[in-house]
């Protein structure tokens, strides 16, 4: 299956400019898609456009991912409403490091091949560039007409729009034009691809080739992705999810995954997985045959899971998972990492004792009902002792008498109190 057929059925396909595929049938093509640098990370919305150029290499093809530290200076106005804050160099140069090494998971920079994959930041040849050299050699080649007929122009000068437009951003578009060009110069880049809010952008880049260079350059644009409740992909209550594990624990990044709609799912598994259209067809079936089950929603949480973090990371965040729901013992609770045990009780109740207090040993029921307000009650306390309704670290507690110490701490910091099946409480000792 050729690149663009495999984009197709995977729904990930929404313009094409003519002469794209027959010139990727043609020969091996240097296709880039532009990153934003203004984190140290990439989050899943960044996720669309680096399957495309993992396809694109699968497919024999040279993927170039670009880091748009001058652009991501300026503020793209496709879809936004603010500008962007400037970066400074050293704190660019970081972002770069850290997102090729999330690059590296995906593709691969190590190869011999010709189709080895390329990071490049479009400062490097920006920084030099003056201004007046810019709208000498770039500037007079594209008209302020055809600029101005842009999408992401009009919606920014429209009416829907209170603070209009800075010439910064409206300049956006010949910057990332002549990134195009530049690639197109200097690494043969005859393709660029992104978001189908990026169309203007890039068909601006593949004119100014034309213009200043009479060369031909093609365009590709995958769909936005949105929920099926038309709500913004990626986003949680608690904002982004990050590929960086300090800031989504693998354990949540999984259940993100894991907690998608069914319609969402098997979109998702098509385009964020690298599952064949045999096996995706498989699993649709199997869901619909038993939705309960959520072959689709566990299957898509794994692979992703693993291609962004490992299988271990996956195995300790499925463990987790039973934790939390009821089914994990204690050995499994212990073996949780410190990020992904306070992953999964995110939100519980929590109190803080003395490590010093608990050294001495404390009577289980004053713990729980005096140095913490795990229970209002000791007497409550001690009927659900009876009734075998409490837990501590996973383990059932029988006896009222029961002396806590430091050694019951999880981590040599923690203890899990569970009264009844999803009643979680966490106890800190300092």
């Amino acid at each position: 299956m050729s690149f663009v057929q495999e984009l197709k059925w995977r729904g990930m396909l929404h313009d094409i400019m003519p002469g794209t595929e027959e010139q990727l049938e043609k020969e091996l093509t240097a296709a880039y898609v532009g990153i934003d640098p203004t984190a140290d990370s990439l989050h899943i919305g960044h996720l669309v456009s680096v399957m495309m150029l993992k396809h694109l290499q699968i497919a024999g093809h040279q993927p170039i991912a670009l880091v748009g530290g001058a652009t991501g200076m300026i503020g793209d106005p496709s879809g936004k409403s603010q500008e962007r804050n400037l970066l400074d160099e050293p704190t660019l140069r970081h972002n770069q490091e850290c997102i090729k090494a999330q690059l590296a998971k995906f593709l691969d920079f190590e190869s011999k091949e010709d189709n080895v994959a390329l990071l490049v930041n479009n400062y490097d040849w920006m920084k030099e560039f003056s201004f007046l050299d810019f709208i000498r050699d770039v500037g007079k080649r594209i008209t302020v007409n055809y600029m101005m007929a842009k999408d992401s122009v009009k919606k920014r000068l429209g009416e829907e729009s209170k603070s209009g437009m800075s010439f910064t951003e409206f300049t956006y578009q010949l910057v990332q034009g002549y990134d195009f060009y530049h690639l197109y110069k200097n690494n043969n880049c005859r393709l660029q691809m992104g978001g189908s809010d990026q169309w203007g952008n890039i068909t601006t880049g593949t004119e100014l080739i034309r213009r200043m260079d009479g060369g031909e350059a093609f365009a590709l644009t995958c769909p936005l992705i949105t929920k099926a409740d038309g709500t913004k992909f990626g986003k949680t209550e608690s904002g982004n999810v990050w590929l960086d594990p300090e800031r989504t624990s693998p354990y949540a990044f999984f259940q993100f995954w894991l907690n998608t709609s069914d319609d969402d799912a098997e979109r998702y598994i098509k385009i964020f997985t690298l599952l064949s259209k045999e096996e995706i067809d498989s699993l649709v079936a199997a869901h619909k045959e038993a939705p309960h089950a959520r072959a689709l929603q566990k299957k898509l949480a794994e692979e992703v899971t693993i291609m962004v973090h490992s299988r271990e990371e996956y195995d300790m965040a499925v463990e987790a998972s039973q934790i939390l729901f009821g089914k994990g013992t204690a050995e499994q609770l212990r073996k949780l990492n410190e990020s992904t045990f306070l992953a999964v009780f995110e939100g519980v109740p929590q109190f803080n004792i003395s490590k010093d207090e608990l050294a001495a040993g404390i009577n289980v029921i004053d713990l729980l009902a005096e140095k913490t307000e795990v229970f209002p009650s000791k007497g409550e306390l001690r009927r659900t002792i009876q009734g075998n309704g409490l837990s501590i670290n996973k383990d059932k507690i029988n006896d009222p008498e029961l002396i806590v110490d430091n050694d019951i701490l999880i981590g040599g910091k923690y203890i899990l109190a569970q009264k009844g099946k999803k009643n979680y409480f966490l106890i800190i000792a300092e």
